[in-house]
């Protein structure tokens, strides 16, 4: 066995024996807020368009529709949320009222949402206005659903993906959630934090998350005394079916085809560790990509459009990231590194338009977070504070969500790769390998 793969097995055995910690219930921390100019409200001017959520009709459930919104638009990272005293300062009243937009463009905002509901319907009408073109850009119909509704967070997730598509052209990701190992269990969470739920069976050690490209289906690994399986199902945790395994060998570290026909992963057995691929769309056709020689192979990722997996490799020494085609052909070095110099690095994933990849890097022995630009191959560090590890992009593109132990426990943070910004995801027991979906359909919630 080769001391990759019998430190793999090592490393999982640790993982699976501290995941068995305590954990306390999730919970999403916002960021702190910045000093800027107050006029009455919480403003701070910047290259940002402000945003402002209105107050207007009174409720519990519009109430807990209004927070959401106004908590997914700052997540987003794309405005300067505008903060009014209280929340409801600002009354825009029914479907008829008067809309001060030279108000509202007095307080700093180019967009103002507005929540309108009729007393006599089950239906809110959610409105993004251009205050400076004075216009209604977007209105959407939101379903009011009771709060203990399982899809009633998730439609509102949805409604603010519509509000900053429709105000910045850009996707949001409020309806996503997120994959992570938590007491040795697969555990699912809200893009902000909410609505944590554990998926995997009771008694089971889960592993390594991926999810598929449709948001239906989740790959994870089960483990057995130091072996694994791959077990392919939906993510509410049911109907799950192991992907053919041979006893005595680790499958791990799994990553579907953006088709979904195919699911590439690693196996480690005596003779080392290679990628391979496993066709289940025709349950059949186990491929092996990789051919070791005296090296490990590991951590596959396919490139958004199916032809290219990167990959870790120990073929000059340490880790390190590498490409390939689809077929195992063209095997090369993708990341740069200074031979002797660079550490370990690990962890591949592209990002969602295939520009870039994300992966850790081991600075002075501790992980951080970098991206490579994966045509130019110019590589940039994003992290710094405590060790950071894990990386996964966010369907937006402009967000990933990593594990850092820099509040001294591992937790998930999600780092806004244009600005900077930071924000804790989990609060709560040791947190590992996450893994952030695409958008989820409507058929998939729980």
């Amino acid at each position: 066995m080769t001391r990759l793969c019998r430190a793999a097995r090592s490393v999982l055995t640790l993982a699976v024996a501290a995941l068995v910690l305590t954990a306390a219930p999730l919970a999403a921390q916002d960021p702190p807020i910045e000093q800027g100019v107050r006029i009455g409200i919480t403003y701070t001017p910047g290259l940002r368009p402000g945003m402002l959520v209105l107050g207007g009709a009174r409720g519990v459930v519009l109430d807990s529709v209004r927070a959401i919104l106004q908590r997914d638009l700052r997540y987003s990272d794309r405005f300067e949320m505008i903060t009014l005293p209280g929340g409801d300062s600002l009354f825009l009243g029914s479907a008829g009222a008067f809309v001060n937009h030279s108000l509202y463009a007095a307080l700093g905002a180019s967009f103002a949402v507005a929540i309108r509901a009729d007393a006599d319907t089950a239906t809110a009408q959610v409105t993004l206005y251009d205050v400076r073109g004075e216009t209604a850009r977007r209105t959407i119909a939101l379903v009011l659903k009771p709060l203990d509704d399982p899809d009633f967070r998730m439609s509102v997730h949805r409604v603010a993906d519509d509000i900053v598509r429709a105000a910045s052209g850009e996707p949001g990701s409020a309806a996503t959630r997120l994959l992570f190992i938590q007491r040795g269990r697969l555990r699912r969470v809200d893009f902000d934090g909410a609505d944590v739920a554990t998926i995997s069976p009771f008694g089971v050690a889960a592993f390594s998350p991926a999810w598929a490209p449709g948001g239906d289906q989740i790959v994870y690994t089960e483990l057995s005394e130091g072996w694994g399986r791959l077990v392919v199902g939906d993510p509410l945790g049911d109907v799950f079916l192991p992907v053919p395994e041979t006893e005595g060998l680790l499958n791990y570290a799994a990553a579907f085809s953006p088709d979904g026909a195919l699911v590439a992963f690693a196996r480690s057995g005596d003779e080392g560790t290679e990628v391979y691929t496993y066709n289940l769309a025709r349950d059949c056709c186990l491929q092996r990509l990789t051919v070791g020689r005296f090296s490990d192979n590991l951590s596959p990722t396919f490139s958004p459009d199916g032809r290219r997996i990167a990959f870790v490799s120990t073929r000059a020494g340490l880790p390190q990231i590498y490409v390939m085609a689809a077929d195992g052909t063209g095997q090369e070095l993708f990341a740069p590194f200074d031979y002797g110099v660079t550490g370990s690095s690990l962890a591949p994933e592209w990002s969602p338009d295939g520009t870039r990849i994300a992966f850790h890097r081991d600075v002075v022995g501790s992980p951080q977070v970098f991206i490579m630009d994966a045509r130019s191959r110019m590589v940039r560090q994003l992290t710094s504070a405590g060790r950071n590890e894990d990386p996964t992009w966010a369907p937006d593109g402009r967000h990933i969500a990593f594990i850092s132990s820099r509040t001294g426990r591992r937790q998930i943070w999600v780092i806004d790769v244009e600005t900077g910004r930071v924000r804790q995801l989990t609060q709560a027991g040791d947190t590992r390998l996450p893994a952030w979906s695409p958008r989820i359909p409507e058929s998939t919630n729980p």
